[in-house]
């Protein structure tokens, strides 16, 4: 998929499903865009994952024959991060752990090109490593979708400021973390969880911007849509389909073989 394509989508509202790659071998993430996922986070968070390993997953993903658009999460809201993380060319950018308007105001501007930002230019992949610079620079603020984390308290206190931002494509809500930051960990039927994801949501909608989660299961998936509100999901991660595939296969063979003579 087009970069642009994945951003008009993403802002249009479009129900996207996408899923986590957290592993670092482009086998796996070029199996996973094989699937015709609409989207893959490769993950620079919470993962081995090295700027090396990220420019790996996204040519794994660019080269497989389908809709999916590589997405690429940075370790932190870091200016220098993310702009090598945007050098190497992934459809989108996801930066967690916002604590404020300031951080969020200051992360959107590293992704975006002067006048409207501060992102350096340089000939890396995302410009055809030199060849269509000029075309890039001046394409890529809107092409390349920017999401911010929603996942500390810090973030929910300047909620209605940053959904208002120039240049926000979508905001993702990170519901473990929102969740201990709320004292309530996993448990994402509580007062104090729901209370603030349906403030997020609101906010979101207002501001006219999509807004997406997490969903770790097939049951999610439809709950997350359906009565979180959601406009796009990630619906599980390389590492659990692995496990569950896995616990598939063990079932069956063991379930074979008590039932063999």
């Amino acid at each position: 998929m087009d970069s642009a394509d994945f951003a008009d989508r993403l802002r249009a509202g479009e129900k996207l499903v996408g899923a986590w790659s957290m592993l670092s071998e482009p086998v796996a993430a070029e199996v996973l865009a094989d699937e015709g996922l609409d989207f893959l986070v490769l993950d620079g968070e919470h993962s081995e994952n090295t700027v090396g390993d990220l420019a790996d997953l996204t040519r794994a993903v660019d080269a497989v024959e389908s809709e999916t658009a590589p997405v690429i999460r940075a370790p932190s809201s870091d200016r220098a991060a993310i702009r090598r993380l945007l050098d190497l060319g992934p459809a989108g950018i996801v930066i967690p752990q916002i604590e404020s308007v300031t951080e969020a105001s200051a992360a959107v501007r590293a992704t975006q090109y002067p006048p409207a930002g501060n992102r350096g230019v340089a000939g890396g992949r995302a410009a055809g490593y030199g060849t269509d610079l000029a075309a890039y620079v001046d394409d890529a603020n809107r092409t390349v979708a920017t999401i911010l984390q929603i996942e500390t308290t810090g973030a929910l206190s300047d909620l209605e400021e940053i959904v208002a931002l120039d240049g926000l494509d979508a905001i993702f809500v990170g519901p473990a973390d929102l969740s201990a930051q709320l004292g309530v960990f996993g448990d994402f039927e509580s007062e104090p969880f729901r209370a603030a994801l349906d403030r997020i949501v609101s906010e979101a909608n207002a501001a006219d911007l999509p807004v997406g989660t997490l969903a770790t299961s097939p049951e999610s998936v439809h709950r997350r849509f359906d009565d979180w509100g959601m406009d796009f999901l990630v619906a599980g991660t390389d590492i659990g389909f692995l496990r569950a595939g896995v616990a598939d296969y063990q079932g069956a063979v063991e379930s074979a073989a008590a039932d063999s003579p």
